[in-house]
């Protein structure tokens, strides 16, 4: 299907989103970016969604972000994530990052003649993702059967927290409680008081929204050059993160309980992965998990007699007092020195050991970035096509 003269017209019309005045794509051989013919209509807002169509926008789909008027502030975004934190120029930094690479259209779909105008796009379109609750597309006259009568192949793909179906389709929730309900929460309480701990990075949105449902268009996409016949997505972001509890999921199973804290082989209850204190107050990460790792790890520290109290080899079960026992001689060791003496030592050993490092240096390294330097980086594609 060949770009038609009115998406074209409304892309070119339309107001590019730049958190950078970089390229937005990686420099390739000469070839076109690998989904430069795919055209998205992004109706969602905030994180799921925007983030979602972001990862399209990174490998050239032309994403047009539409959104709503803003009364008495013509110009700016239509989306609350251009209010959330720093910015400038009245937008977010935030909402730059999620939002790079796409085009912005402003549309009042409570209005007939501008609802026809997105009808029209809807033609010409591969793919429509949205994030309202279930039922909002059906009232505004958009719903897979109508886009679809437009358009036989497209795919809309529908992002919430519990699903189109079921008993908490139009339960309100954001990130924190889809983890609460998909046994993450849980599983991040601290050995010593079992207090629950906060992550920073929202999994459920990422994860379970973005991730899954970029997976899933790309799939339908697929399918509909094949068969002509688009599909309806349909993303639950807290299904979709039980669905990656593997490891946890089949522990919980054998068990017939959920694991504690502390108590598992990847949750802190093994010596070759757990994290130590140092000296300074800094972090060590030990993710030696593989016998020939833990190996390494006790030859670097000088304590071979540790070497064979290994989980594979039978000795220091997970959550045993042999196995606390040991991560605390482990961490008695550790604190003594800073982390950067650590650092060194294992710097050019083979044993999964690292240093855990603040935000702020993973994210943009030690020396000064400046504002530019720093965004160019937050939209860096998360992968390279070679």
């Amino acid at each position: 299907m060949q770009p038609t003269s009115f998406w074209q017209t409304q892309w070119n019309d339309s107001v590019p989103i730049r958190a950078h005045a970089g390229p937005s794509m990686q420099e390739g051989d000469g070839r076109p970016p690998v989904l430069a013919p795919l055209r998205v209509l992004d109706l969602s807002r905030l994180l799921p969604g925007p983030m979602a169509c972001r990862h399209l926008a990174d490998l050239g789909a032309q994403v047009l972000k539409v959104e709503p008027p803003l009364p008495g502030r013509p110009g700016l975004p239509g989306d609350d994530a251009a209010y959330m934190g720093p910015g400038e120029d009245g937008v977010s930094h935030f909402y730059r990052v999620v939002n790079h690479g796409k085009r912005r259209l402003v549309l009042d779909l409570k209005q007939p003649e501008q609802l026809d105008h997105l009808r029209a796009l809807v033609r010409e379109a591969h793919a429509v993702v949205e994030g309202f609750r279930p039922g909002v597309m059906e009232r505004l006259g958009l719903g897979y059967e109508a886009l679809r009568a437009i358009n036989p192949a497209i795919v809309l793909t529908s992002i919430s927290g519990y699903g189109q179906q079921g008993p908490l389709r139009l339960a309100a929730g954001h990130d924190l409680n889809y983890l609460a309900l998909a046994g993450v929460v849980d599983q991040t309480r601290t050995p010593d008081d079992g207090r629950p701990v906060f992550s920073h990075l929202q999994i459920a949105d990422q994860l379970g929204g973005a991730q899954t449902a970029a997976i899933g268009t790309l799939a339908a996409v697929l399918g509909a050059q094949w068969t002509g016949q688009g599909r309806w997505v349909d993303v639950s972001m807290t299904d979709a993160l039980r669905q990656h509890q593997a490891v946890l999921g089949t522990d919980a199973l054998a068990d017939g309980r959920s694991p504690q804290a502390g108590a598992s082989l990847l949750n802190g209850g093994v010596p070759c992965y757990n994290l130590y204190r140092c000296a300074d107050g800094g972090w060590l990460a030990v993710g030696a998990l593989e016998l020939k790792f833990w190996q390494g790890v006790c030859a670097v520290l000088g304590r071979d007699d540790w070497a064979a109290r290994h989980w594979s080899l039978g000795e220091e079960a997970p959550g045993s007092e042999g196995a606390r026992a040991l991560i605390d001689e482990l961490a008695a060791l550790i604190v003594r020195q800073p982390l950067a003496v650590w650092v060194e030592r294992f710097a050019d050993t083979d044993c999964c050991v690292t240093p855990v490092l603040g935000a702020h240096e993973a994210l943009f390294g030690r020396a000064p970035v400046t504002l530019a330097e720093g965004m160019q980086r937050l939209t860096a594609p998360a992968l390279t096509l070679r």
